[in-house]
């Protein structure tokens, strides 16, 4: 295994981790301990390149590190990703990212994401001890997908509230890309409360299943951005609120699952000039590293600390519509200029 420390100006630490004779190559980036030590899923796709690859762990891991100060989690920022499809993955291919893991001593916990489970997380265990989202275990935080949705269900109510002027979902009709873990757990949500749902997903015969389920309509994965609804929520890859995508929706809000939505701060710009409220990613979906921070802190009482932190969160979420509302700008601009505030206050 050849572990490199990459030269960035943003980030704390960056290593890449190589080993051609197992197919390995994945980076580890850890972009602030501030607040404690970086936290942050470990995922696994096929990149087109490595700086592909690369970009994706850096912008990942500082969405990480606003995440978990929105949470008010002692926690810092950190992501790791592996190149390679997910379903191809090998046991000697985790086991060495896990030792490359250790060589932080600590600096960073991973946990699942796209691509991997709690029984990857259990293997990756059997070499580092800096892993989360265990299946059993004395603070066994387990699959942390249920707990993102459900804090995507209440912000998504909250953010009807702020932009519809009551928090009820009978009736609305509610458009979600992306139908993993996340979004599975998060159409029975939508679906309990009476939502008219709208689904989309690169796996048709998971759309095909889900839409008898529920009842549901359907679009493709690209035509979910251009289909009327209430609420836009994204639940896939990152980026998809970009210039050209954002001219498309026909939504008066957006809230979603997915890390990272918006390909540059001038997007959340341009929903604000067009009326589309936007629920900040890394606050809406907190839920998830909330849970998995049970564990990397030993929380005993961990559906207690879940709930009060959840609940936190969509008043945080709140406070922070109604000051983009006071000072008509964006509400990712406020969002980010809070957490800011905080990771100044810490280092002064």
């Amino acid at each position: 295994m050849q572990i490199t420390r990459l030269a960035t100006p943003t980030h704390e630490t960056v290593l890449r981790v190589h080993d051609a004779s197992i197919g390995l190559t994945g980076f580890i980036a850890v972009h602030s301990t501030k607040l404690g030590p970086a936290a942050g899923g470990l995922r696994m796709r096929p990149y087109d390149s490595e700086d592909a690859a690369l970009t994706d762990a850096l912008r990942l891991s500082e969405g990480m590190t606003y995440k978990n100060a929105a949470a008010g989690l002692p926690l810092g920022g950190g992501k790791a990703v592996i190149m390679g499809n997910a379903s191809q993955k090998t046991s000697a291919q985790l086991l060495t990212f896990a030792r490359a893991i250790n060589t932080l001593e600590g600096k960073y916990w991973t946990a699942e994401d796209m691509g991997m489970s709690p029984s990857d997380m259990a293997l990756l265990a059997t070499e580092t001890k800096y892993v989360a989202g265990l299946p059993d275990g004395p603070h066994a935080s387990g699959d942390p997908s249920p707990i993102t949705a459900r804090g995507i269900f209440e912000s998504i109510k909250v953010t009807a509230k702020h932009r519809f002027g009551n928090n009820v979902l009978t009736g609305r009709t509610i458009a979600v890309q992306g139908l993993g873990h996340v979004g599975t757990y998060l159409c029975e949500f939508l679906h309990e409360a009476g939502v008219n749902l709208i689904l989309a997903d690169i796996d048709a015969k998971r759309v095909a299943e889900l839409a008898a389920k529920y009842n549901a309509q359907t679009a493709g994965p690209d035509d979910i951005l251009t289909v009327k609804a209430d609420i836009f929520v994204p639940c896939a890859i990152g980026a998809i609120l970009n210039k050209d995508s954002i001219g498309k929706l026909n939504v008066a809000a957006v809230c979603g699952g997915a890390n990272n939505q918006l390909a540059t701060a001038e997007d959340g710009v341009r929903l604000h000039a067009r009326d589309i409220l936007y629920a900040p990613d890394f606050v809406a979906n907190a839920g998830g590293i909330i849970n998995v921070a049970t564990e990397v802190l030993a929380i005993d009482n961990r559906a207690a600390y879940v709930d009060e932190k959840l609940a936190a969160v969509v008043d945080t979420l709140g406070r922070i519509f109604s000051r983009a509302k006071t000072l008509d700008c964006s509400p990712a601009d406020v969002a980010v200029a809070i957490v800011d505030e905080m990771l100044a206050d810490k280092a002064a």
